[in-house]
């Protein structure tokens, strides 16, 4: 497909000083009422989170994507963001942590602020007002020096105490500044929304009808959003980026996603590249369906299958079905909550014991502490279901549970490592999901737990594979290495041709 010109295209990154601001409460207030109005919205994340975007998703009706700086590359985050706005009215990009916050404390890589230089777009600044007054305007007036190619077009505040809180944080900021506050969220308790050990509770348990419409009505009568609808990418010169890869004129296979309570974390571009490369997907319940569709492939995301681990494992039938496609070769694909659906079983925090699809040759166990958190350079040990031996691909890395090696010697045989893991150097933590690139904890699937390298870089075996089930606890970006997605869908389609679909 030939390059062409950009379109001129409008919409926003909001930003935060730091986590806990009220990125996601103004986000989503924000995609509500635009919504409401009547507009299209595209919705964005900056960063690796999965979790954030099936909020945007609910609040706009579409699928929101990632944009990281370090597993996509520029080139990537360009495709997928003028990709998926040139049919949209406007296009929200929820930041990730504080706007410089990223990979390393002298680097922009991975922050908010990559992907705001990276496309041009404007900068909406959430400041959390409670306890700050005049002082606000010294906080933007850093972030405006401590890069002015980073443009900030307004500041909104969270948690404003009264009328006359947030006039004199207008004031101060609007004089000094010179920058337009677009309004400010009252402090209200009840439009918080509560925590859960992967960083935020899942969707739809919070974000209620109720909730929405309150969001909605908070954003219309607050925040300046005729102001907000001017803004636009800045720079109309580039070029745009051809696609990842022409589409195939038909469908080769079909690959089976368990999509439901217990299993929603995915990169919506893994989607696209999966199917550009041939595949069509088929979403099924491993909760509720009975078996698995009549599909090629099977891929598991991550989610909460603990949280579901007794309604999983009475599924003898859905359970039954996994082990007989992958004994006849059937390529199967599991990512941190899927490799624990596709172990022996999983241990809760309170000891309870549910048994899983039992294809990989050991079982979990959940904690209550972190266990892993941060960026993964994953390099291909040997040829598996995605990756030739020596290839590399980026995706990240987070859960609290672990893995234990509870069964025989003669259990893993048959099984080899995955990857070897580079984990990035001087990483930054934090108790959330936005907080990327931390320390990988004592354990990991194996049990290989290697570390080799120097002071700043270290590395593990990491993940499983035999034949054609490959299962890891990184969530790869498949637009890190596409090829992975046309292998994947190579092996799907010869699968379907030997039995003969």
């Amino acid at each position: 497909m030939e390059n062409s010109k950009i379109q001129r295209r409008k919409g926003v990154l909001i930003a935060g000083t730091h986590s806990g601001a009220g990125k996601t409460t103004v986000t989503l207030a924000i995609l509500e009422a635009l919504t409401r109005r009547g507009f299209s919205i595209q919705a964005f994340k900056a960063g690796p989170d999965y979790l954030d975007p099936t909020f945007h998703e609910i609040a706009t009706g579409r699928p929101s994507r990632n944009l990281d700086g370090w597993m996509m590359g520029r080139e990537n985050v360009l495709r997928s963001f003028r990709q998926n706005t040139q049919d949209v009215d406007f296009s929200v990009i929820e930041g990730v942590m504080g706007l410089y916050d990223g990979l390393r404390g002298r680097s922009e890589e991975g922050s908010s602020a990559q992907i705001a230089q990276w496309l041009s777009v404007p900068v909406i600044l959430v400041l959390d007002a409670k306890g700050l007054a005049r002082t606000a305007a010294s906080v933007v007036s850093g972030c405006q020096k401590f890069d002015p190619g980073i443009q900030i077009q307004g500041v909104i505040f969270n948690r404003i105490g009264s009328k006359n809180h947030l006039e004199i944080l207008k004031e101060s900021v609007e004089s000094y500044c010179k920058v337009k506050v677009l309004g400010g969220i009252p402090l209200d308790a009840s439009m918080t929304i509560p925590e859960r050990h992967l960083g935020l509770v899942q969707a739809k348990e919070s974000l209620s009808e109720m909730m929405r419409k309150r969001l909605a009505e908070m954003a219309e009568a607050n925040l300046q959003l005729d102001e907000l609808l001017k803004m636009e990418c800045l720079n109309h010169d580039e070029e745009e980026p051809a696609s990842f890869k022409p589409a195939r004129e038909r469908f080769v296979c079909k690959i089976g996603i368990a999509k439901d309570e217990a299993f929603h974390f995915y990169y919506q571009d893994n989607f696209d590249l999966l199917e550009q490369a041939g595949a069509q997907l088929v979403f099924f319940s491993p909760l509720r369906d009975k078996q698995i569709p009549d599909v090629d492939g099977l891929y598991f995301g991550g989610g909460y299958p603990e949280v579901h681990a007794e309604v999983l494992a009475e599924n003898l039938p859905m359970l039954q079905s996994i082990r007989w496609f992958a004994e006849e070769g059937g390529p199967v694909y599991g990512e941190c909550g899927g490799l624990m659906y596709l172990s022996k079983g999983i241990e809760t925090a309170e000891g309870k014991f549910f048994p899983m699809a039992g294809l990989l040759p050991g079982q979990i166990k959940m904690g209550k502490k972190l266990k892993a958190l941060g960026y993964r350079q994953m390099i291909s040990l040997k040829d598996n279901l995605l990756f030739r031996a020596g290839e590399k691909a980026r995706g990240h890395e987070y859960h609290y549970s672990e893995w234990l090696e509870a069964f025989p010697d003669k259990d893993l045989v048959a099984w080899q490592a995955a990857y070897q893991v580079k984990l990035p150097a001087l990483p930054v933590r934090n108790a959330g999901l936005g907080g990327i690139g931390g320390r990988e904890a004592p354990h990991g699937p194996l049990n290989i737990n290697k570390s080799r390298g120097g002071e700043n870089e270290n590395f593990k075996e990491e993940g499983f594979f035999s034949g054609s089930v490959l299962a890891s606890y990184v969530h790869l970006h498949f637009a890190s290495n596409p090829s992975a997605a046309c292998r994947w869908v190579s092996a799907c389609e010869a699968y379907s041709k030997r039995m003969k679909r």
